[in-house]
């Protein structure tokens, strides 16, 4: 509550959504929102900003530390797979010295992400009736 959220990323999916709860009153809500994406002029002078950082520009270690405030808390919620690894959106490694709080990649958001992705899915059979 009263927290300034920066939201990367306009999905319908994620970014969209996520923006629109952190600014619903009440658990979890309250929070001054600002929705960027890839092509917005200075983003990391906007992510710098950021208590609360959610990442989900599809773009694999996109954010890197310089663009986090000391002490924000990130939540990462792409994955990509690079190599024989998986990585999110935020570049893990530099994030976690500077964010008070990180979501891992993989081991974060992901069981949300498939379990929401599900219930879409079930939603959408029972329509098809």
């Amino acid at each position: 509550s009263g927290k300034l959220a920066v939201v990367v990323g306009r999905s319908e999916t994620v970014g969209k959504p996520m923006a629109l709860m952190l600014m619903q009153r009440g658990a979890g809500g309250d929070a001054t929102v600002t929705v960027c994406h890839s092509k917005t002029p200075k983003l990391s002078e906007v992510t710098r900003r950021a208590d609360i950082l959610i990442v989900a520009i599809g773009k694999p270690q996109f954010i890197t530390a310089d663009m986090v405030k000391p002490g924000a808390v990130v939540v990462d919620v792409g994955i990509h797979r690079t190599g024989k690894r998986l990585v999110g959106d935020v570049d893990f490694d530099s994030v976690s010295q500077v964010a008070s709080r990180i979501t891992p990649v993989p081991g974060g958001v992901g069981p949300l992400t498939v379990t929401i992705l599900l219930v879409n899915t079930l939603a959408a059979a029972h329509l098809q009736r």
